[in-house]
């Protein structure tokens, strides 16, 4: 997958500028798939050099013009494309791992401090995602149909922070040994 498909399916679900991109980046869509500010920026100018998405431009008093990216008819053909398109499962690299792969190398205190601090980010981010899932739940049912895939989303972020507590809580005593 690349950012220009991350930025379709956003464009796709409404037009946005490229502060609101941003802000789903670093929200939502930002617990699996990441993306810099020059990146998002720089990919639009591409998309719509592309034809793949407008630019409607909307002037502000007193401020810079705000620039409003929606989808084209050839984006929306583009992202079906690529939907229907199989993909390869992805790796992920995980710094901390190394880290504990190594972790003869280390001081059990350290590798606990560590694992402590990777914790309680993790406890923070599900914290987060369950507030997602109960303003999901308390949808009406026409709206729960929109955000449904969305939705499918948050559940594996979910499952997935369970996991990685659940296996902190082993990690913690394997180490403590």
């Amino acid at each position: 997958m690349s950012l220009k498909h991350a930025i379709l399916v956003l464009l796709d679900e409404e037009p946005s500028t490229g502060y609101d991109l941003m802000r789903k980046f670093k929200g939502s869509v930002g617990y699996f798939w990441n993306a810099k500010h020059q990146q998002v920026y720089l990919q639009l100018k591409k998309l719509n050099e592309d034809g793949l998405i407008h630019l409607a431009i909307q002037a502000q008093s007193g401020k810079p013009d705000k620039k409003i990216y929606s989808l084209s008819a050839p984006g929306k053909q583009a992202l079906c494309n690529w939907l229907s398109t199989p993909i390869e499962p992805s790796k992920t690299n995980d710094a901390f791992l190394v880290k504990l792969y190594g972790g003869h190398l280390s001081s059990k205190e350290e590798l606990l401090a560590e694992l402590a601090r990777h914790r309680a980010t993790h406890t923070k981010t599900l914290d987060y995602l369950l507030g997602l899932e109960q303003s999901y739940r308390q949808l009406p049912a026409h709206q729960k149909d929109k955000y449904q895939y969305p939705y499918l989303t948050l559940r594996k972020g979910i499952i997935g922070e369970h996991a990685w507590l659940e296996w902190a809580d082993e990690a913690k005593k394997e180490i403590k040994k």
